[in-house]
């Protein structure tokens, strides 16, 4: 019975604004600067494997490199979005402001 009431519990329904300001500041500061250099690192990779593919259409040796470089810039890039809305979910579910993923 006390899960349902919180308040009776004495269950917190906010963390501090201590921690609050520090995931904002380890999300600011930290995290977002480093999905964004990964996500630049993975667009790269598929853009190399583009021009490496299409530059070769006879040697089928580096269509074969082009191949895999878009396939794992496309799971890179996928993963850094799925960290990104991770990181979204997480600062939500603590009740942060949730403009702190914002890059710009």
């Amino acid at each position: 019975m006390n899960i349902l009431l919180p308040n009776i519990a004495h269950a917190q329904t906010r963390p501090p604004d201590s921690v609050l300001v520090l995931v904002g500041k380890i999300s600011t500061e930290i995290l977002n600067p480093i999905i964004a250099i990964m996500f630049s690192l993975a667009l790269a990779y598929f853009i190399y494997g583009v021009a490496a593919y299409l530059w070769n259409p006879e040697n089928e040796e580096a269509r074969t490199t082009g191949k895999r470089g878009m396939l794992w810039g496309v799971i890179g890039m996928f993963i850094m979005v799925s960290v990104f809305g991770i990181m979204q979910f997480l600062i939500r579910s603590i009740g942060a402001d949730p403009n702190l993923m914002k890059y710009v």
